[in-house]
């Protein structure tokens, strides 16, 4: 018999999502309360009446939480450490045949 570990995320009584890693669940937490709170700051717009599109935006809100600050220029963006790398020229190695025939 196997002991199989779960983390259940549970929002106001009910069941949102099953983790099997303890840190999964929280990040995924993290996301949900972050979604709640995006939520109300849209509530206080006049934007979006419908509170299912007030919620399925500040549900997309939060699940792209690292493009988001990178727009409201809170983060900046990595910068890759490759160097660009220049294409070499293509050198015609044919022999060069005599015409002098």
């Amino acid at each position: 018999m196997a002991v199989i570990v779960k983390y259940v995320v549970e929002r106001n009584g009910e069941e949102k999502m099953t983790f099997t890693s303890k840190a999964e669940a929280d990040a995924y937490d993290k996301m949900l309360d972050m979604a709640d709170e995006l939520f109300e700051l849209l509530g206080k717009s006049e934007l979006l009446e419908d509170e299912a599109k007030q919620e399925d935006l500040a549900m997309f809100l939060a699940q792209n939480k690292e493009e988001l600050l990178f727009a409201l220029g809170a983060k900046r963006k990595p910068v890759s450490k490759k160097k660009a790398v220049e294409p070499i020229e293509e050198v015609d190695e044919t022999p060069a045949q005599d015409d002098a025939a």
